[in-house]
């Protein structure tokens, strides 16, 4: 009960945390569009600056991380947008089939010179359309397509780095939980599944690894995202360091992962090939799952990371005592992996690759 009640709490910090970033973005998106209207309508003279609003609200909206380029790109993509349309119809005319080629080539130009980017791409094909069917009724349109972009786009970054900038670490610790809930998650099914020799269940904890790509994909872009607040937002400099450590941090749960991944696979071959298990392995696992469980929560107080070197040390020597009992191939290699996991997550708690190899070494000879 205890148990279910921390989760349930966890996840509501979480759910909450999620809101509130959710909020910022929203209120970002709504100052951005009216501060971007004001400047090109009342200090530029722009009578209707429709596209300022929306350049400003599609930087802001773009992924963590990428606002700075999505900005460059959208400026880029007008530009070769205006180039291409204004040669083609000065050359051809207006008609159906000219707007048609337009948008084609302009689109081919984009593709060819930036391969898939989807903001370029899309800023080049919307301008040679705007261009194609209204430069004909509309005069000056190409200027007031560049400066309604630029206009959005430099309001866009400048609400980002300098009103309501997203909190880096919040950023960080949202995109974490999901990854670290699933190592534990599926660490402690293959502890269970080696305690009750269930090859099925250590393949199905194999299969829920191998569907971790999205949220390790979010997890990197959140942490590009917190980079990317810390560079532009002087409010969020003070949080470099941070960032820095879950950078750091991130690393070590990369390896983590795909150590865990052949942990599970190691775990379910010796359990298909009926291998005996030393008891002390299902221990060691739970234990390195306790270690992952902990290691987040002790990052946000910036450590000690005592608790989470003691289960690391722990499951370090009841892998060792797993070896020295004399254990089968299968069972060697997740003695193995175990200790490799070990060594990733001292690491991760600031320890220099060495001093982790010896630590885990000496906990596993002992």
């Amino acid at each position: 009960m205890a148990k279910a009640r921390r989760r349930g709490s966890e996840a509501g910090r979480l759910r909450l945390r999620l809101f509130t970033i959710i909020l910022v973005v929203a209120a970002q998106c709504g100052l951005a569009a009216t501060l971007s209207w004001g400047l090109a309508h009342d200090v530029l003279g722009r009578p209707a600056p429709i596209f300022a609003p929306s350049a400003a609200v599609g930087t802001i909206v773009a992924s963590l991380g990428q606002r700075a380029l999505r900005t460059a790109e959208m400026m880029l993509g007008v530009g070769l947008g205006l180039l291409v349309s204004d040669l083609l119809i000065r050359s051809i005319g207006f008609g159906p089939w000219q707007i048609g080629l337009v948008v084609m080539l302009s689109i081919t130009v984009a593709l060819l010179m930036t391969g898939r980017s989807g903001a370029l791409v899309a800023q080049a094909g919307g301008t040679a359309v705007l261009i194609a069917t209204l430069s004909h009724v509309q005069q000056g349109l190409e200027w007031a397509r560049i400066i309604d972009a630029g206009v959005g786009g430099v309001v866009g970054l400048a609400v980002v780095a300098l009103v309501l900038p997203v909190n880096p670490i919040r950023i960080l610790e949202q995109a974490v939980a999901p990854v670290v809930a699933t190592l534990h998650a599926q660490l402690h099914e293959v502890a269970q599944a080696l305690a009750r020799r269930d090859p099925e269940r250590a393949v199905r904890a194999l299969d829920q690894f191998g569907g971790m790509e999205p949220d390790l994909a979010r997890l990197h872009e959140a942490l590009a995202g917190a980079e990317e607040v810390t560079t532009i937002a002087p409010a969020r400099w003070k949080r470099r360091i941070d960032v820095e450590h879950y950078r750091h941090g991130i690393q070590q749960l990369d390896r983590m992962t795909l150590g865990c991944q052949a942990l599970t696979r190691w775990a379910a071959t010796t359990l298909q090939y009926d291998e005996p298990v030393p008891e002390e392995l299902p221990a060691a696992v739970e234990r390195i799952a306790t270690a992952i469980r902990l290691l987040p929560r002790e990052a946000r107080t910036a450590g000690p990371f005592d608790q989470t070197r003691a289960a690391v040390l722990d499951g370090a020597h009841l892998a060792g005592q797993a070896y020295h009992r004399g254990a089968e191939p299968f069972a060697d290699a997740m003695v193995i992996q175990l200790r490799t996991l070990a060594s990733d997550l001292l690491r991760a708690t600031g320890f220099e690759p060495a001093t982790a190899n010896q630590m885990v070494r000496e906990a596993a000879t002992a």
